[in-house]
């Protein structure tokens, strides 16, 4: 029995139109403990990251449909998980280019599976500390702990969905100030999803519910009518 592959910590996305690397790719992060999810076109990958979260994306240069540093690009509008660039070619302004676009790393096949993995243990504890770095939120009866994630309303903690506690740190983030609906929508679902604004609508209903002293009369997450929401602070 496989111990690593029974303690999956992490979630990547593989993003590349070769199935031997996908193959390869998939038994090597398995084996160390990743969910591995692959696609094999950009615009597949744009959608899978779009629709699933993951901790961290392996990027292809050479897809069939779309550029590699053009997906890039497109998750950067609205994303900063890490992302490990794979490609065949090793010229410098190519790797510069994919670097400056929004890449966290760079990596040439044929690749070592050691190394590969090396960059993605440091690309992944580069996003944690960024993460760790966040001091506490506190406003009136509401404590946010960004380095334990936890969310108390009273002294009592507060149980948020993954979705419900990114969209509370989103309004965190951007406290006193308007945020559009297709603003929050992109952030949130990814640029796939910015006209469902029933998801939003359900979404600000439970934090409401959980976060507000009385949920009928919103004192934290205020509706700009027509226009998006406000967290005051």
């Amino acid at each position: 029995m496989n111990t690593a592959a029974n303690q999956t910590r992490f979630s990547a996305l593989v993003i590349d139109d070769e199935p031997q690397i996908q193959r390869l790719l998939t038994i090597t992060l398995e084996a160390n403990g990743y969910r591995v999810t692959t696609t094999g076109t950009g615009q597949q990958g744009l959608a899978a990251a779009a629709q699933q979260n993951h901790d961290i994306i392996i990027l292809d240069l050479g897809l069939p449909d779309i550029n590699g540093v053009e997906v890039l690009k497109q998750l950067r509008e609205w994303t900063q998980i890490p992302v490990v660039v794979l490609t065949v070619h090793d010229k410098e302004a190519e790797k510069i280019e994919a670097l400056d676009s929004g890449a966290d790393d760079y990596i040439t096949k044929p690749f070592n599976s050691g190394e590969l993995l090396a960059r993605l243990r440091s690309a992944l504890r580069r996003a944690d500390k960024g993460s760790q770095g966040e001091p506490d939120f506190n406003a009136g009866e509401l404590s946010v702990n960004f380095a334990s994630r936890t969310v108390t309303r009273k002294g009592q903690t507060i149980k948020l969905t993954v979705t419900e506690y990114t969209l509370l740190r989103l309004f965190i983030k951007h406290a006193d100030k308007v945020l559009t609906h297709r603003h929050i929508l992109r952030e949130i679902w990814g640029p796939n999803h910015e006209s469902d604004t029933h998801y939003l609508r359900v979404y600000m209903t439970r934090l409401r519910e959980k976060l507000e002293a009385d949920p009928t009369k919103p004192a934290l997450f205020l509706t700009e009518p027509g226009v998006g929401y406000r967290f005051k602070a």
